[in-house]
């Protein structure tokens, strides 16, 4: 009995033991409560530390920059634009006792992040125009041919006051202020992204696609012309080669027909019954075959030659 008695003993001197130290790493800070209430200033030293077992609780929290993402909320501008705007912001928790005091934990946190900047957000883009919120500055932009007719480069003309990253900059001015109050440092806000309503957002793309279907026209129109130019040029400078190709030919031709001439004339003068004789044979054998049938005198200057032979 008395050795059961001793292992208890043992075992809660053990628990009393490991429950009187803490370990803090360097990505945390840490405060103490004893009985629900805060105990000393927050413990920021990375290590092994002491506490009152059982009677004190450690609460930790993250030293790291963290990070806050809103969702995404319709708000309309001052020219009555509706647009999505989605936000996002980075905090740190600097006075952990005044935290745990206003917020305790991180997702309550979350939820006061929300609160403030959404509504911080809302108030800054109701306050500005489309165009404010969009553009960064003034500075000049060149259009290409293809925009000559549309209506985007007199909306640019338009100069603006301030600007998107003066609007984030008012966004996180105004929120830094109030989320101070929870021991939170406000480390930066900025824009995500932002887009027309489902129902701007078709007129917006119907536009687009016209737009582009008009340049894409005069790409193709111009595309036409040039090729007609091209074939055209191409179809005279054919027209051209042939014209001279035959030109040539017939000058080729021409010159060896005189040439065969001068030949036949000067054979026909050394021997002109020879010469008779060939030309002869060659009607025979132009006119005479075996599908055709010749019916003449014997006293035909055509058969003469036939006759002699016999």
């Amino acid at each position: 009995m008395k050795t059961k008695i001793n292992f208890v003993l043992i075992l809660l001197a053990l628990i009393l033991l490991f429950n009187a130290f803490y370990i803090i790493d360097e990505r945390q800070q840490v405060i103490i409560t004893q009985f629900g209430k805060p105990v000393g200033d927050a413990n920021k030293t990375a290590g092994l530390h002491f506490k009152i077992p059982i009677i004190q609780k450690v609460h930790y929290f993250d030293e790291r920059i963290l990070e806050w993402d809103g969702e995404a909320k319709q708000i309309p501008t001052s020219d009555k634009r509706y647009i999505w705007i989605d936000t996002f912001s980075r905090w740190q928790i600097i006075d952990p006792l005044e935290f745990y005091e206003t917020t305790r934990y991180e997702s309550s946190a979350h939820s006061r992040l929300d609160d403030i900047i959404s509504g911080i957000t809302r108030d800054v883009i109701s306050s500005n125009k489309l165009l404010e919120i969009v553009r960064s500055s003034n500075r000049e932009m060149t259009f290409t041919s293809e925009y000559s007719d549309s209506k985007l480069e007199d909306v640019i003309k338009d100069k603006i006051i301030n600007g998107r990253q003066a609007i984030s900059d008012s966004i996180f001015a105004s929120s830094e202020i109030q989320i101070a109050e929870y021991g939170i440092k406000l480390i930066d806000v900025r824009i995500k992204r932002l887009n027309y309503n489902q129902e701007v957002q078709g007129k917006v793309f119907e536009r687009m696609i016209s737009e582009r279907n008009k340049i894409a026209a005069k790409y193709l129109s111009e595309g036409e012309g040039d090729s007609s130019e091209i074939s055209g040029k191409m179809q005279r400078e054919l027209d051209q080669i042939q014209s001279e190709a035959y030109q040539t030919a017939q000058e080729i031709k021409g010159k060896a027909d005189a040439k065969a001439i001068n030949i036949y004339a000067n054979a026909y003068k050394r021997d002109p019954d020879f010469y008779e004789f060939i030309k002869t044979l060659e009607t025979y054998e132009k006119t005479i075959d075996n599908k055709n049938t010749i019916i003449m005198t014997t006293d035909s200057d055509y058969y003469k030659f036939l006759k002699k032979m016999q």
